[in-house]
């Protein structure tokens, strides 16, 4: 490689931030110094720009980024541009002891050097359709979870209250009970009846999504996956994270 010209791009990303960061790698002796060659906008013309002038002044591109809550958009748009790509691990990246200053300028450093030394861990990168299967999948998650909300501030009301329900709660039996509650202050009434409709409400939004992943799975990639877990473990299509391809396929 005495001679050739290595770009690679490393970005980090995060909620608020959104940097490129190129190194610029010569390779004509065993010494090895990395620079910080480009800061720019993420916007995705200015990506395809980016990539087409690095393309035209390295003889070889690689890039990374490390996995995070922009998603896979970056990866898909290099790879349609057929250069090579690669979405990190953060988890598994090497960090040296005692280093805790995080900055956009060292984390792409870092990233750049071991991505040349090929010590960057890849995620496994989920197509277009498997990752809407994700989203409904979380969709539901996030609904159960109001759900869950919702009762536990039904009951610590009644808790409160001193009403206590004899047998199982959260069946027909135990939210007719609920409705036939004679509270003795309105306000309480009043917050009583809007935490029952909430639970409506989540419980309705809960059932919505679950009967599309119902209709959706068995249009999936994965749908042969989905009936030997179901088979196994006697479960209903909606009962794992199906989003999370080696989650699933471990069980």
């Amino acid at each position: 490689m005495e001679g050739e010209s290595w770009g690679i791009i490393a970005k980090l990303s995060s909620e608020s931030i959104h940097r490129n960061r190129v190194m610029q790698w010569q390779l004509p002796t065993a010494a090895v110094e990395a620079r910080c060659a480009f800061s720019g906008s993420s916007l995705p013309p200015r990506r395809q720009r980016v990539v087409a002038k690095l393309a035209a002044k390295y003889d070889k591109l690689t890039f990374c980024y490390e996995a995070g809550p922009t998603g896979y958009g970056l990866y898909r748009l290099i790879r349609s541009l057929g250069r090579e790509c690669l979405v990190v691990a953060p988890s598994l990246t090497p960090k040296k002891p005692g280093d805790r200053v995080k900055t956009n300028r060292r984390d792409a450093v870092s990233l750049a050097r071991l991505s040349r030394a090929g010590e960057l861990t890849a995620v496994w990168v989920p197509d277009e359709r498997h990752e809407a299967m994700r989203d409904l999948s979380r969709a539901r998650q996030a609904a159960k979870k109001d759900l869950q909300g919702k009762r536990q501030q039904i009951s610590s009301l009644m808790l409160r209250l001193g009403r206590c329900y004899p047998g199982r709660t959260w069946g027909p039996a135990y939210m007719k009970w609920l409705r036939s509650q004679k509270l003795e202050h309105r306000e309480q009434r009043m917050a009583l009846e809007e935490l029952l409709e909430g639970v409506r409400q989540e419980g309705e939004r809960v059932e919505r999504l679950e009967q599309a992943i119902r209709e959706a799975v068995p249009e999936w990639s994965l749908v042969e996956l989905v009936t030997a877990v179901q088979a196994a473990n006697g479960l209903s299509s909606h009962s794992r994270n199906w989003g999370n391809k080696r989650r699933a396929a471990s069980h």
